[in-house]
């Protein structure tokens, strides 16, 4: 599935560490298995021809709503799926059941991005919690990392590329807003899309790479207008350019001068920082979801005042109290 959906998403603080190899935050994160299984073979930079675009299915937009909080530096490590993937052997582990019963509520949350991430659509992961005997039902979506979600270790283009898909789907307000996710999987694969998603879409948002898993970071770059002064959105994290906006995400500059693109979909397949090049995922978003001051609608990004900014919006939200001078 490739439209993704935040729901009952956390907040834009990621949660603390996370002991277990399964708990994706955005800050540093997960010291991987000593012996990292080689990437594979680096797909062909050459784009597929409009009609392999334009045949695949609508279904991969994606929900985001996970909080930066979700990125610690000791999550992904902590939980034991890095070296034991995310088959039942890795969910039965002595470290993910640890980390779990540390915070079941975040934990849960974390472990709904991450498979949705790793495993393709139609499959789910489940977990039982075996202190509380409460079972879990994860299902998978965009199918990054086949090799990890069937039980292997993580090698460098997955850990990479699930280090991105946790940064895109980070949401500042915790607020389920559909986003669309364009890139490729570990294997090459270029995730579908068509051309009614990237209309509806139709605004480029940012480019989002790294890897959590050796503590190389999390970094995003602007791929379209930052918000002027008037405009909001509950997807301020990846649209204003602040560094320390949404931490641990490292804001790294613009995403043309940081990225290689490709394809009709106009997403990238490479982005560099600090001497690395690691596999990036590129996001789109809604025009609609981009709220303007002055519209007569006052949303809970923008503030009263006696402005017309987003955080001083008299239009929409009126004159704070006591502000009647």
């Amino acid at each position: 599935m490739k439209p993704v959906r935040v729901d009952d998403a956390p907040h834009a603080c990621l949660p603390s560490p996370v002991p277990s190899r399964l708990a994706v935050t955005l800050p540093l994160v997960l010291l991987v298995a000593s012996s990292i299984a080689c990437g594979p073979m680096e797909p062909s930079s050459e784009a597929p021809e409009a009609s392999e675009w334009t045949s695949q299915p609508q279904d991969l937009e994606s929900d985001n709503g996970l909080s930066a909080n979700g990125l610690s530096a000791n999550g992904l490590s902590a939980n034991g799926l890095s070296a034991n993937g995310l088959s039942a052997n890795g969910l039965s582990g002595n470290a993910f059941t640890s980390w779990f019963g540390q915070n079941p509520a975040q934990h849960d949350t974390m472990m709904r991005y991450l498979v949705r991430c790793a495993v393709p659509a139609g499959q789910v992961r489940t977990y039982t919690n075996p202190q509380t005997q409460v079972s879990y039902t994860w299902p998978g979506g965009l199918g990054l990392a086949p090799g990890w979600a069937s039980g292997q270790p993580a090698n460098l283009a997955e850990q990479q590329l699930i280090t991105a898909c946790l940064a895109a789907h980070v949401n500042k307000y915790g607020v389920s807003v559909s986003i669309s996710v364009l890139g490729q999987t570990a294997t090459g694969q270029y995730i579908p899309f068509t051309y009614e998603e990237l209309a509806h879409y139709s605004r480029r948002e940012a480019c989002f790479f790294g890897n959590l898993f050796n503590g190389e970071g999390v970094f995003f770059g602007v791929d379209g207008p930052r918000l002027h002064s008037k405009e909001s959105s509950v997807r301020a994290c990846a649209l204003t350019s602040g560094a320390n906006a949404c931490p641990p995400l490292i804001y790294a500059g613009r995403c043309d001068q940081l990225c290689q693109r490709v394809g009709p979909g106009g997403f990238y397949v490479a982005c560099s920082a600090n001497g690395v090049t690691y596999k990036p995922l590129t996001t789109r978003i809604s025009r609609r979801d981009i709220y303007k001051c002055g519209d007569r609608v006052c949303q809970f990004t923008e503030s009263c005042g006696r402005g017309n900014r987003s955080n001083s919006c008299e239009a929409d939200c009126g004159r704070c109290a006591g502000d009647d001078s």
